[in-house]
């Protein structure tokens, strides 16, 4: 009788901190299709072999139904043409990198799936399969100026209302009927705060200089420039001077989820001189959006690892909770709390948790007396455009509903995201006449400014 087979080891696992490559996207080869789909397949079977990140997003349940339901049950047994399916789905949150594959480098294997998603949507982009819409749609700049004109901006809102105009937009642009989406401002933030000081010392305290430049965002100077006033209110009552940068674009985060690296440089080169200028200058760097955070302190910084302004920019760049609560451990945070903000439900925004900063805003929060914070580490599947294309927005409202479970399990004072696009997403699909408020709006109620 012959001895029984050797048990298969189990596969390695990798306990080292995650590390990240740079991207190649200026080398030929980075746009090859053909090693794309032979690194996409190798990917893929171990993601199959693993599962761990089935319930992050619609892209992991997307590619184990093609698995399964294939004629080998392998990944071998999926259509190429079938792997732009799991492409769709994937938002480069990038929680699956950062908090659930035990593949990523340096293990040995060196799977990096957000980035290879990133590659296939460079490849499509650069061959021209990328809809007019996605092109329209993450074009934040200029669709901002436009429906951010005084007398277009309230047009713009009111149409945004009317169902039957929704209708007919979703029939002929793709943007679903019943997705939330931002109103404009008449009067952006960096109009609001044109009044800021352009010089001022600051008082420094462990890594922090003192004073700050708010990169002021598409978004928030456009579509909800309240939170901005919030921050520069709150950093003013701590002695913090705030100033905002002469110019600046969209930070290219948008157009990096698109696989638009051209538009990505055309951005960077517009940002980085004028936020390094600051650096030299004296200033710390902060943005209330932590996709934009993210983009200065490591997509950018991997598209051009060896630009030194870059690196200058990217050291110098923080969470702005993270920022205040680096500050108070020095002693240099005020806690004259004249009201307690109850029970909070805190949605940790994806873009924020990948940075490995810890539960910043929390922490600060809590400082608040009388004030719960019931922190939520589940994506809210709003991704900015994700969650408004017609394709999409049922998966994102699926995406969503665990979020919502436990906001209203907490039946909260308060509640909201650092996205502040991810707290109207989650009010939206609560649709209980319920806003969510921003952490600083909060923080600014609680100091009582």
């Amino acid at each position: 009788m012959s001895a029984p087979p050797a048990p298969t080891p189990p596969r390695e696992g990798n306990l080292e901190a995650p590390t990240r490559h740079p991207i190649d996207w200026q080398q030929p080869g980075y746009y090859d299709r053909d090693a794309l789909l032979h690194e996409m397949e190798r990917v893929f079977d171990i993601c199959h072999g693993c599962r761990r990140c089935v319930s992050l997003c619609s892209a992991f349940p997307t590619l184990f139904d093609l698995v399964d339901e294939s004629k080998t049950m392998e990944v071998d047994g999926v259509a190429k043409a079938d792997y732009w399916k799991v492409v769709e789905h994937c938002y480069l949150c990038d929680l699956c990198y950062m908090t659930k594959c035990p593949y990523v480098p340096p293990h040995k294997w060196n799977v990096d799936f957000p980035h290879l998603m990133l590659r296939a949507k460079a490849v499509h982009f650069k061959t021209g399969e990328t809809k007019l819409r996605d092109k329209v749609l993450t074009s934040t700049d200029l669709v901002g100026r436009f429906c951010g004109i005084p007398i277009v901006a309230p047009t713009v809102n009111a149409a945004n209302k009317v169902g039957a105009l929704r209708q007919v937009v979703q029939r002929v642009a793709g943007i679903h009927a019943e997705a939330w989406l931002p109103e404009f401002s008449a009067k952006p933030l960096r109009k609001r705060l044109a009044q800021l000081p352009a010089d001022t010392p600051g008082e420094p305290a462990g890594r922090t200089r003192g004073k700050v430049a708010l990169f002021a965002t598409c978004y928030m100077n456009r579509n909800e420039p309240g939170p901005g006033e919030d921050f520069a209110a709150v950093y003013a009552h701590n002695g913090i001077p705030v100033t905002l940068a002469v110019k600046e674009q969209c930070c290219g985060m948008p157009k990096l989820e698109l696989g638009d690296f051209d538009s990505v440089k055309k951005a960077k080169e517009a940002n980085i001189p004028v936020l390094a200028q600051l650096v030299d200058d004296g200033w710390d760097l902060t943005a209330l959006i932590p996709s934009c955070v993210l983009m200065f302190r490591q997509e950018i910084p991997l598209l051009f690892p060896d630009d030194p302004d870059v690196q200058k920019v990217r050291a110098a760049f923080f969470d702005p909770f993270e920022y205040l609560l680096l500050r108070y451990k020095e002693g240099m945070l005020k806690t004259d709390f004249k009201h307690t903000l109850g029970k909070v439900a805190y949605h940790a925004a994806c873009h924020q948790r990948v940075q490995n900063i810890g539960q910043k805003t929390r922490e600060v929060l809590s400082l608040v007396p009388g004030t719960e914070v019931d922190i939520i580490e589940r994506c809210s599947g709003h991704d900015g455009t994700y969650a408004v294309k017609a394709e999409f927005h049922a998966h994102a409202m699926k995406i969503v509903k665990p979020v919502v479970a436990r906001v209203n399990q907490a039946q909260p004072d308060h509640y909201g995201s650092d996205c502040a696009m991810a707290g109207h997403h989650i009010a939206h699909a609560r649709a209980d006449g319920s806003a969510a408020e921003h952490p600083i709006t909060l923080l600014r109620q609680a100091y009582g400014i």
